[in-house]
């Protein structure tokens, strides 16, 4: 099982970013595969104009329909997530994220934004078909801070936060795995008779 690391920011340092590098590296600690996607790497103009034919394009929608599960990290800007990521996410099928395992992250200038990842970002990713939407993990910039010295440095309130997502992610995937590596074949509910 592999999780895709997506990172949404168009921009380069990026805290977003940097979180989501920091959930991945908790993720290996637990035994857990990753996989990275910048979207600010693929071709611009391939993206806008949603060119499936091209090489990179492919690729990156092959990672996703790969991945067992996917984290997804944006900056927040204007109550919304960005551009960057609207756009890729548009390219995905309609069902693109279907029996995925999705958390969402995002990083703002401060708690005000906070509700983007409920009322913009979770609406699409939900659309989208995924087994289940994980709690959000907002963060503000106060609370995220980068230096060459100290590296990612981050308040104990996001340290709980991401620890908690992690942990919910891992168990998440780990149960979906028992219950798909046991021979357990599900039934529709539709099928299922009861007398009383």
């Amino acid at each position: 099982m592999t999780i895709l690391l997506l990172a949404g920011s168009p921009s380069a340092p990026s805290r977003s970013t940097r979180v989501l590098h920091h959930i991945g590296e908790k993720l290996a600690l637990l035994g857990h595969r990753y996989t990275k996607l910048d979207i600010r790497d693929l071709p611009g103009d391939a993206v806008m104009h949603a060119d499936f034919s091209n090489v990179a394009i492919q690729s990156a929608l092959a990672q996703v329909a790969a991945a067992s599960a996917v984290v997804v990290a944006t900056p927040v800007y204007k109550a919304a997530y960005s551009g960057a990521l609207k756009a890729f996410l548009d390219l995905l099928p309609q069902f693109g994220l279907q029996d995925k395992l999705v958390l969402p992250l995002a990083t703002g200038g401060g708690q005000s934004h906070m509700l983007a990842l409920d009322y913009a970002l979770r609406p699409v990713l939900s659309s989208l078909g995924p087994r289940h939407v994980l709690q959000s993990i907002y963060a503000t910039e106060a609370q995220v801070s980068w230096s060459e010295e100290d590296g990612l440095v981050l308040a104990a309130e996001i340290v709980n936060r991401i620890n908690e997502g992690v942990e919910q992610l891992s168990n998440s995937l780990l149960a979906h795995q028992n219950v798909s590596g046991s021979g357990f074949t599900a039934i529709p509910f539709s099928q299922i008779r009861c007398s009383v």
